[in-house]
């Protein structure tokens, strides 16, 4: 018996009957498993009254067990290190947050203008993600900087379980990754580096439409770039162009098409919410850390 989470840089003759010939995937917890599992890693903890397993458990969709775990671990420490008697709440948040987001890193001191631009960023973020017909809800805006090169976040959290993608939450995921460079621009005249992840991600996510899910009209139901594979796990090996020169800029502008539909839509989104952007951004710089119900009610005074 055996386990991998490489199974792509297996030896083939592993793998043939009488060796290790029956393989079992072990896919991500769903909800319930979830639950099940956090319930197995706080049983022996002392717990506020006021936690909810499933909230937890809801807060933390794609995460596996070892992450779990960790976050169990993590909001005991967090509960020693503030003095609590018990695990609270805010100590399983800031557990999630130093799991998702990366540990905080207090001696990352941003400078004012720093700090304004980067309120203003993720406030962009978070205006498309509430205005786009299928955005998650946005559960947490952060500015703390956190991990290797973060310097904020905003969370968000799904409603249900989904497993599948349509065409249009994809279009919508494209524009909310573009949200917080529309915002930098329109409010400060400028775009900054900070928007380098967000445009590989959008132009991941467009190129896929493209090339993988036959989402473009010009192109049609087609994949571009044969993809050898291992039947386990459908593990990518690797990639070869199988298309015409002429086709590779059809699929270049069919991208450029996709990225820029959602720069528009961003723009348009934070233009007609100009006020309300404001005064997140005004919010964010003055508390760092807003929670769902504070932006909701921001929101509902306008």
């Amino acid at each position: 018996m055996a386990a991998t989470n490489r199974p792509e840089v297996l030896d083939k003759a592993l793998l043939r009957a009488g060796r290790f010939d029956r393989q079992i995937v072990v896919d991500k917890p769903d909800l319930q498993d979830r639950i099940e599992i956090l319930k197995l890693h706080t049983k022996a903890m002392t717990l506020a009254e006021n936690i909810d397993i499933a909230v937890v458990a809801k807060r933390t969709p794609g995460l596996v067990g070892a992450d779990l775990a960790n976050i169990a671990n993590e909001a005991a420490i967090m509960a020693v290190r503030i003095g609590h008697n018990q695990v609270e709440m805010e100590d399983f948040e800031a557990a999630i947050d130093r799991i998702l987001a990366g540990p905080e890193k207090k001696n990352r001191v941003l400078n004012p203008e720093e700090k304004r631009r980067v309120a203003y960023h993720e406030a962009g973020h978070a205006m498309v993600a509430e205005h786009v017909p299928t955005g998650q809800p946005v559960h947490k805006i952060s500015i703390i900087p956190r991990g290797v090169s973060a310097l904020g976040f905003t969370l968000q959290l799904p409603v249900e379980e989904k497993f599948l993608s349509t065409e249009n939450e994809l279009k919508d995921q494209i524009a909310i990754l573009l949200g917080g460079r529309m915002a930098e621009e329109i409010a400060l005249g400028s775009i900054s580096t900070g928007a380098q992840n967000d445009l590989e991600k959008a132009s991941d996510i467009a190129r896929s439409m493209v090339c993988s899910l036959g989402m473009s009209k010009k192109l049609g139901p087609l994949t571009y770039g044969k993809r050898q594979q291992l039947q386990f796990l459908e593990t990518e090996v690797s990639e070869y162009r199988n298309y015409s020169d002429e086709t590779a800029r059809i699929i270049d502008t069919e991208i450029m098409a996709l990225v820029e539909e959602g720069e528009t839509r961003a723009r348009e989104i934070i233009t007609a919410n100009r006020s309300v952007l404001e005064k997140l951004a005004n919010l964010l710089q003055e508390k760092e850390v807003i929670n769902r119900e504070e932006m909701t009610a921001l929101l509902e005074t306008h």
